[in-house]
């Protein structure tokens, strides 16, 4: 049975358009009338953008003078230099037979050149004879003026990125292949172990090669149970630019999660941070853990198996129904029986996930200023469903 061809490229983006390829035109006196237009275009749109900057306006980044530098690039082969690396790379993929040409995603740098670039060259691939459908996403943080924002968190950003497109296509029965190309040489890395790691092809056009080549594969080793145990830690951290005391997650550490987590001191206490390598482990295992469960989760529970929160007796005061809501969303869920609150404390702040405690499943609850545990009862009847459950649950939060 043959494997169908990828039918969605995500492709990083560099500056090789800009600098030195169409910079270098306008430096030069044009004689050919396709380079003289490209020329004048590429300048028009330079010129508004420095306008716009000077002006402190809102939208420094043109949209119309840009899109028009696109289209006049079609006038000039595809595999010229002068197109730049992603046009280059994109069509040798199109050209050996790689991809099927449908869905382009352009991951750019938190810049404007980066913005620039990437509505150059999506008003380029939608103006071909058989346009690509495209879609622009700017990766937060990715940025070299800024280094310690680079890492941790534009490498990261551009891992969640690439999980979110790929859960998203194979949720539509659509595979995908990287085009690791353009970009910084540490962007290039996360998307080729990021490939690796969700099973896709990766690809890399060096400017020397005559042809795009695939990355072998490598062996990437990443234990599945792992995540599934600490789910609730990554989900928690994987949240836009958070960081967590480390206490909060002490009970469950494994001294495997340390690479893939950055500490940082703060008044003298350990936070944890999601590294961009604990990002692609999450992404990863978290796609495949959605194709997976079906199959995994315990049977759904009969109208006569549920019943409503059991509430032990403590002073919940004010948060009692925010606590019942809470209780009551988790147990219409299919396979959970009922909940039944085991702790609370008014004045301890925590972060909301489930984990495994003594073989049971334990949730925490909290709005920042309180927090209560209490006790999942499911269907499960295997010791093996538990982590399944922990992880689903996690997954539900964050949906």
């Amino acid at each position: 049975m043959s494997v169908p061809k990828p039918n969605t490229l995500l492709c990083t983006i560099g500056v090789s358009l800009f600098y030195p390829n169409l910079s270098n035109l306008v430096k030069e006196a044009q004689t050919d009338r396709v380079l003289y237009e490209l020329a004048e275009a590429y300048s028009k749109a330079v010129k508004e953008q420095e306008r716009r900057i000077d002006r402190k306006s809102e939208r420094r980044v043109p949209d119309r003078e840009w899109k028009e530098v696109g289209p006049l690039l079609r006038h000039v082969k595809p595999t010229d230099r002068l197109c730049g690396a992603e046009i280059n790379s994109v069509t040798d993929l199109v050209g050996q037979g790689s991809i099927e040409q449908d869905r382009l995603h352009l991951f750019h740098s938190d810049t404007d050149d980066g913005e620039a670039i990437a509505k150059v060259l999506e008003s380029y691939f939608t103006s071909l004879s058989s346009p690509w459908n495209v879609n622009i996403h700017r990766v937060e943080g990715l940025r070299d003026d800024e280094p310690d924002k680079f890492r941790t968190q534009g490498l990261r950003n551009l891992a969640k990125l690439f999980g979110e497109q790929v859960r998203e296509a194979r949720q539509n029965n659509r595979s995908c292949a990287i085009n690791a190309t353009g970009g910084y040489k540490a962007q290039i890395a996360i998307a080729v172990l990021m490939g690796q790691a969700l099973d896709i092809p990766v690809y890399y056009k060096h400017e020397r090669f005559n042809a795009i080549i695939p990355f072998p594969p490598m062996p990437v080793a990443l234990d599945f149970s792992l995540w599934e145990r600490a789910s609730g830690m990554f989900i928690v951290l994987a949240k836009g630019d958070a960081c967590e005391p480390w206490k909060r997650f002490e009970d469950d550490w494994d001294e495997r999660f340390e690479p893939l987590v950055n500490r940082v001191s703060m008044d003298g206490k350990d936070y944890l941070e999601l590294s961009a390598t604990g990002q692609i482990f999450h992404e990863t295992f978290r796609s495949r853990f959605q194709e997976s469960k079906a199959t995994n989760l315990p049977r759904k529970a009969k109208p006569d198996e549920k019943e409503p929160p059991k509430l032990g007796d403590h002073a919940y005061n004010q948060a009692r129904k925010p606590i019942c809501r809470f209780l009551e969303r988790v147990t219409e869920l299919p396979y959970v029986r009922y909940c039944h609150t085991t702790y609370w404390n008014p004045d301890l702040p925590e972060s909301t996930r489930f984990r495994m405690s003594g073989g049971k499943i334990q949730g925490i609850y909290s709005d920042g200023s309180w927090c209560v545990k209490f006790e999942v009862f499911t269907t499960a009847t295997d010791p093996a469903q538990l982590p399944v459950v922990v992880a689903d649950l996690n997954d539900w939060l964050d949906t």
